[in-house]
């Protein structure tokens, strides 16, 4: 009884602090962070200006508890093949490969670029407990062509995975791209790597026709129980000479604030990777995760002409049913209008060639 109470108690753990952490001490004892307040940092922690909070450690045991969480299968295999990605693509062409929950293989005008990779088997500080994934990344480690920029949205251990990044560091010496704060975390397991972290509006080139901005999101970070919101999370959009791409790691919806600022700025997108799952129950989950119609909502409010779905088929990390996002995700394009080949829910190993546009 003690061990399964133990593993019990781990699990819920795990997801306390991919969602956020367990407590919101008032502590800077875990601070990553040291610099002058601003209107989405006081100081200590980092905030969405005029955003919701996120919930605290009684709603976190309502959520766990509630007995609405579906049971996923222990397998769901991708129906591609695992992929092996040219060693580069380049010019204008855009080719999009899928590794799992929200890791991508971005590769254009020469330069090959990950995000959020992650190809540990669990998102979780244990290797023993936490969320497991289903399904193999979508390319092999061994077959992934030279890395030249990795990017980091948030320390949330499904989307920063400090083993990965000790493996790229290894075998490639990548620049990695993160919001303020993530170096020190990163630097605990990969003391020697490069690092450029940046603000929201902040702005690094990558290349001699490459910048990525740091842009906001609705979302918050920990990786420990005295951490809560002390780095920062972020969007990226990587401008390149076929056009913008905006990578979200994860969002709340916002009222869409985000999206619209983010078309005025940029004005529009080749290709947007929108998370659209892991959103139930949405009492809990509205504030961090958005959900299907509101991914095909802020798609059309950024002005996306393509958009490749993530953050669903992985792991499982909220309540809903594993294809549940995908049902979903149907029935909001055919209310807005979206052709399903604009917004493609993506599966490990799947590659999209993005078509050009004028954005």
């Amino acid at each position: 009884m003690k061990r399964r109470n133990f593993f019990r108690l781990a699990a819920i753990g795990t997801l306390a602090l991919a969602g956020g952490g367990l407590f919101a001490s008032r502590s800077n004892a875990g601070a990553y962070y040291s610099g002058p307040a601003s209107d989405h940092f006081d100081g200590v922690r980092f905030f969405n200006p005029g955003g919701a909070p996120p919930g605290g450690f009684l709603d976190l045991m309502k959520w766990r508890f509630n007995g609405q969480k579906s049971t996923w299968p222990e397998d769901y295999p991708s129906p591609f093949p695992l992929a092996k990605p040219s060693e580069r693509v380049v010019g204008k062409d855009l080719r999009i490969t899928f590794v799992g929950h929200a890791s991508f293989l971005i590769q254009t005008a020469g330069l090959n670029i990950l995000a959020d990779p992650v190809w540990s088997e669990r998102t979780s500080p244990f290797s023993f407990a936490g969320p497991k994934r289903v399904n193999a990344p979508g390319i092999r480690f061994e077959d992934l062509p030279p890395i030249d920029v990795v990017l980091i949205t948030h320390n949330h251990y499904d989307h920063m995975d400090l083993e990965t990044l000790h493996r790229l560091h290894v075998n490639h010496k990548p620049l990695f791209v993160t919001p303020l704060g993530n170096d020190a975390i990163i630097r605990t397991r990969v003391e020697a790597a490069r690092i450029s972290t940046g603000d929201w509006g902040d702005i690094v080139a990558v290349g001699p026709d490459m910048k990525i901005h740091f842009e906001p999101c609705h979302h918050w970070s920990a990786r420990g129980l005295n951490d809560r919101r002390m780095a920062l999370w972020a969007a990226f959009v990587i401008e390149t000479p076929g056009g913008k791409i905006y990578h979200i790691g994860d969002t709340g919806f916002h009222n869409g604030l985000n999206y619209h600022a983010m078309a005025k700025k940029h004005g529009g997108f080749r290709l947007a990777n929108l998370p659209f799952g892991a959103y139930e129950p949405r009492w809990f989950m509205k504030g961090q995760h958005q959900n299907p119609a509101e991914a095909v909502e802020g798609m059309k409010i950024c002005g996306a002409a393509y958009a490749c779905g993530h953050h669903w088929g992985t792991v499982q990390l909220t309540d809903e049913a594993i294809d549940a996002p995908v049902i979903a995700l149907k029935a909001a394009l055919s209310e807005h209008g979206v052709a399903d080949g604009r917004f493609r829910p993506m599966r490990p190993g799947e590659v999209f060639d993005v078509p050009v546009t004028s954005s």
